[in-house]
């Protein structure tokens, strides 16, 4: 059987709203998947919920809708999304009202079941959503769907039950399913895989690579073993190349196994070939029986915060910093307080921007009062009261809501996976029947892939001190509460690539971790290797707090994580160089 071609369309809610007409319309498909949702997008939906109930799905989902369903129909191009949210049957019965109004027959079916803030099972969510498998969606399409609406399924979920129904695949073919769980995984954030956010940008620059062009959203064409190839639509800018998707694969991973409510998939098999301009074949992909429990993101209403930031210009940056916070400290009254001074400290700069810094405060509490006039009004009057040159970004804001994300696990007895038919059928999923617990230890050690910690590069080598970068690639986000960055080793045909990721390898352990990222000196830290990539994959534990709704730190979502990491100067073989 061929292989399906699988285009993706959207990364995230706010993504480009054009993507679904141009991958529509850049060549030939037989499914646009779409990603709406983050662990940040179901609070947004969850606060929408709040002012209306019949809310609680992506919206703009329905205006791209407005102006590609009809085609989409004619071409014969099934379209699945997770744009439902918290309200998957609201979002269907939309698309209903959406093709009636534009004289069309459509068959919308829905996912629902993740929602668990009817049982009751987590005091005070605001969302509590179970991330559901692919065999829903499989199920939606054999039995004719031409749209597919779910809630919160895994991200690479609607890529893999696309393939599932193409090539009728079983909850045993745990290979071909943990294939199509990695391309589901690289395609899933859009033009992440085809250049956007790309440590090694500069060099596809160099290449002569359409980058200032719109980024080209990905494809993946999954064959009957569970192998794919990633690509994109010709003519569209961005490329797509071992290091793209690489970049890609290493994002918001924890250890070697990835974990799906339908597989455990094996990330130190994965295998990446150029196989042609813009096409990069995964193949190799191992997969085991899924776990037993799903998970569950839970968010809860954290409180109100407010922050400002200071600017600080010239000499004496210290000392007006210092004087600041001593000014502000006895008199602001919020639960939880952070400063941070950040930005360079140009000697003799040659303009005003370089020769300041920011001091910004971040306020937390139970109380919008707290964090309202009591934290604006003794801000206001320091105008004329305090360092020289005192002025602020922006002028003192309102109060806002927070949420605090954590993960949470449930037996899966107590979540019911259900199809609602285009005829209004309701059918529910069965559970896989076998799961990863039930396989012995020795088959599947927890630890196969963990970083041995301290292995230090050989003494007697001769070093030079530059940046991690200099043939390193990055890429970092955030898994609630903790920063994963994945780190490996450019694919630039170098002869001395393989020498090159023995060296990363021995050089990245838990200590040199916290030697490069001072912050996480009291923090869990975890590395595991993946040689076939050429790769390190660290998960610092606890770095961004209660997730980026409620984390004050700078850089909330650890996504210049990994690029301040490259930058870090570490002693590099002379050799490598």
């Amino acid at each position: 059987m061929s292989a399906i071609r699988i285009g993706n369309c959207s990364g995230f809610y706010g993504d480009r709203l054009s993507a679904l007409r141009e991958q529509l319309d850049g060549g030939e498909l037989d499914v646009i998947t779409g990603d709406y949702l983050a662990e940040l997008t179901m609070l947004i939906l969850g606060k929408d919920t709040m002012r209306d109930a019949d809310l609680g799905y992506a919206r703009t989902f329905l205006t791209q809708l407005e102006d590609t369903l009809g085609d989409a129909l004619s071409r014969g191009v099934k379209i699945v999304s997770n744009a439902g949210g918290l309200n998957p049957a609201g979002l269907a019965a939309k698309v209903r009202e959406l093709a009636t109004g534009l004289g069309l027959d459509v068959n919308v079916a829905h996912v629902e079941g993740d929602d668990l803030r009817p049982a009751n099972l987590y005091d005070g969510a605001l969302t509590a959503n179970a991330y559901l498998g692919a065999f829903g969606i499989a199920s939606a399409l054999t039995a004719g769907a031409d749209v597919v609406i779910t809630g919160r399924v895994t991200d690479a979920s609607v890529v893999v039950g696309p393939a599932i129904a193409h090539h009728g695949w079983k909850p045993t073919d745990h290979d071909r399913l943990a294939g199509a769980v990695v391309a589901g995984h690289v395609i899933e954030c859009g033009t992440q895989a085809t250049g956007g956010n790309f440590s090694g940008f500069i060099d596809l620059f160099r290449a002569g690579r359409p980058m200032t062009e719109p980024l080209g959203f990905p494809i993946a064409e999954v064959a009957a073993d569970g192998s794919s190839v990633i690509t994109k639509h010709a003519g569209t800018g961005g490329a797509v190349t071992v290091d793209t998707v690489t970049a890609q694969l290493l994002y918001e991973i924890q250890s070697t196994r990835y974990l799906n409510p339908d597989v455990t998939t094996r990330l130190d098999s994965v295998r990446l070939t150029e196989v042609g301009t813009d096409r990069v074949e995964i193949s190799g992909v191992t997969g085991a029986p899924p776990p037993e429990r799903l998970k569950v993101a839970v968010n809860t209403v954290g409180g109100w915060r407010n922050q400002a930031e200071f600017v600080l210009t010239g000499l004496d940056i210290d000392a007006k910093a210092d004087w600041v916070r001593a000014q502000l400290d006895p008199r602001l009254t919020a639960d939880e307080v952070a400063w941070s001074l950040s930005g360079h400290r140009a000697a003799d700069a040659d303009t005003e921007e370089g020769a300041s810094v920011l001091l910004r405060c971040v306020v937390k509490d139970p109380s919008p009062d707290a964090v309202g006039k009591a934290f604006t009004g003794p801000l206001v009057e320091l105008a004329l009261a305090s360092y020289p040159g005192f002025t602020m970004t922006t002028p003192p804001g309102k109060p806002s809501p927070y949420g605090v994300y954590r993960p949470e696990y449930v037996d899966r007895a107590q979540v019911e996976h259900t199809v609602v038919h285009a005829d209004g059928t309701r059918e529910v999923i069965a559970d896989p029947g076998t799961y990863l617990e039930q396989v012995a230890p020795e088959e599947l050690d927890p630890d196969l892939g963990r970083r041995p910690s301290p292995y230090p590069a050989p003494a007697d080598t001769i070093t030079r001190r530059m940046p991690l970068g200099a043939f390193v690639h990055a890429r970092s986000g955030d898994k609630g509460g903790d920063a994963n960055i994945g780190l490996w080793v450019k694919n630039d045909g170098s002869p001395k690539y393989e020498a090159r990721v023995t060296w990363l390898a021995k050089l990245v352990s838990q200590r040199k971790v916290r030697e490069l990222i001072p912050e996480a000196a009291d923090l869990d830290v975890d590395v595991y290797v993946l040689p076939n990539l050429g790769a390190v994959n660290i998960v610092v534990h606890g770095l961004l707090g209660d997730g980026v709704a409620a984390s004050t730190r700078f850089d909330p979502q650890a996504k210049g994580l990994g690029e301040w990491v490259r930058s870090r100067a570490v002693h590099i073989q002379e050799d490598l160089v």
